[in-house]
């Protein structure tokens, strides 16, 4: 574990389940750029985070889209799951489609997070090609073969391979 980033420790040894969104504006994406986890240089992904006992999961994933992203969305439909895997971090990511509704796009925070242990660096709109752009060891799996953004939005409605 000397390898994880000790902001990420609170996520460490346990299984979590996330709720996260795909949110296509103008041919972009919204991205999240993190601070280091184990072994990559940052780590992009779509926004989204764990689900808190009672929490509805549409209520997770606009509560995370807007703490990390500053913009309100609202949620579309039920995309597919993908089994992360990345010891000492695991989760049950559900991934669904989201249409921002609101708000300014700004660098958020983790409200469960001390100032100084956030993970968050940067928010962002990608086009494919920047995405591709980013190294595979410095982006989420489920953006490793993107081709297009329709892959996002027409994948099986099961865990990745």
């Amino acid at each position: 574990m000397s390898d994880l980033n000790p902001n990420a420790a609170a996520y460490s040894d346990k299984v979590r389940v996330r709720v996260c969104g795909i949110c296509l504006q103008d041919d972009k994406m919204l991205l999240v750029r993190h601070q280091p986890t184990i072994k990559n240089k940052a780590f992009w992904a779509p926004p989204g985070g764990g689900l808190q006992f009672g929490e509805s999961i549409a209520d997770c994933l606009k509560r995370e889209v807007l703490e990390e992203t500053g913009l309100e969305v609202e949620v579309i439909r039920f995309l597919f799951v993908n089994e992360f895997m990345q010891p000492p971090l695991q989760a049950i990511e559900l991934f669904f489609e989201i249409r921002v509704i609101g708000g300014s796009i700004k660098k958020g925070q983790d409200p469960e997070a001390a100032p100084d242990k956030q993970l968050i660096e940067e928010v962002t709109w990608k086009t494919k090609h920047e995405v591709r752009e980013i190294p595979l060891t410095d982006k989420h799996r489920i953006l490793h073969h993107l081709y297009s953004f329709n892959d996002l939005m027409s994948m099986p409605h099961h865990f990745l391979k």
